[in-house]
This record gives structure tokens, sequence and C-alpha cells, in this order.
């Protein structure tokens, strides 16, 4: 059995040869609405985070695609559990199993803490807890409020304001040396 169990796929980011197009293809097409917006200087190509419901984003669009044909990338698709230690369970049994880890902690928006990882085939996978939620109000967390931390243990330490991370097990907390 397995130390922690997926709730479901919680978003897709996928590259875009033409951001602008591909913006325009999800929000005037198919509903979804802007949450945030990574500028060139942020990630080279920009990115748009998109929804469709209370989550931060279901879609995001990283722009720069290399090849405009008919070459499709996914950058990563990503796994929501129900509690933050179940995130540290999975990073304990990827270690375990000698899968490569590429990043964890919290990004900016959306502030999720995540542990991300290459399958087999090199696809980046992402398995996180507590990723923003968007009211009716459609009000997202200000940009001054992203807490960027690169370990599990300082996304804890440092969380955002109303991101209450609490793990119920702390001996999952990994001590430095």
């Amino acid at each position: 059995m397995l130390p922690f169990k997926l709730q479901k796929i919680g978003h897709v980011v996928l590259r875009a040869s033409n951001l602008q197009r591909s913006v325009d293809f999800y929000t005037q097409t198919l509903g979804f609405r802007v949450s945030d917006v990574y500028p060139e200087e942020m990630v080279p190509g920009g990115m748009v985070f998109l929804r469709c419901n209370t989550d931060h984003h279901g879609v995001a669009l990283v722009g720069g695609m290399a090849v405009p044909s008919q070459q499709r990338e996914l950058h990563h698709l990503a796994f929501e559990v129900a509690t933050l230690d179940e995130v540290f369970r999975a990073r304990k049994l990827l270690r375990e199993r000698g899968v490569k880890i590429v990043f964890e902690g919290r990004r900016r928006a959306g502030v999720q803490i995540a542990v991300e990882f290459l399958d087999p085939d090199g696809h980046n996978l992402e398995i996180y807890w507590g990723l923003d939620q968007i009211g009716t109000e459609g009000t997202v967390r200000p940009k001054e409020q992203w807490r960027w931390e690169h370990t599990l243990e300082q996304a804890v330490a440092n969380p955002p304001p109303g991101q209450v991370p609490v793990l119920q097990d702390p001996t999952l907390l990994e001590k430095k040396a």
C-alpha cells in the first residue's frame, strides 16, 4: 500500500508556440479565466495560469514552444493529495525508489507545497497540497504574498498568509546535517 493517495489530476502545464493565441483559445473558446501571469523575466516565454473552477489553476501555458508545428509539448502534470503529510511521504517513497526529484518546496503563484519528479520517460510530474482557491469574486493572492521555498521543510516554516501547513507526523521533517 502506498503512503499517499492521489485525489485528482490537479493541473496540466502545456507549452505554447503563441502564448496569446493559446490564452485567447482557453479563455474565449473554453471559458477559462486568468489567475496570474509570469512575465518573460520570470519564465522564458512567459506563463499564464488559467482556472475553470476555484483551484488557482487547472491549466497553465508556457510560451516559447520551439516548433510551432504538430509537435506538442507537455511541461508537467500535477496530482493533488489531501494532506501535507502525503507530500512528505511521497518524497520519501520517491527517494527510496531512486526516482529523480527535480524540485521540492513551494513555487510562486498558487503557493502549493509540492515535490516534482521525473517518470521513466522523463515527463515532469508533481504531487502537491495546498493550492490556493479562488472565490466567486475572482480575487487572487497578491504577488507580494508568494513564498518561493526550495525544500518542503522551508515551505512549512515560511507559509504565506492564510496557508496553514501543519504536519500530523512531525517526524517526516528532515533535519539539516
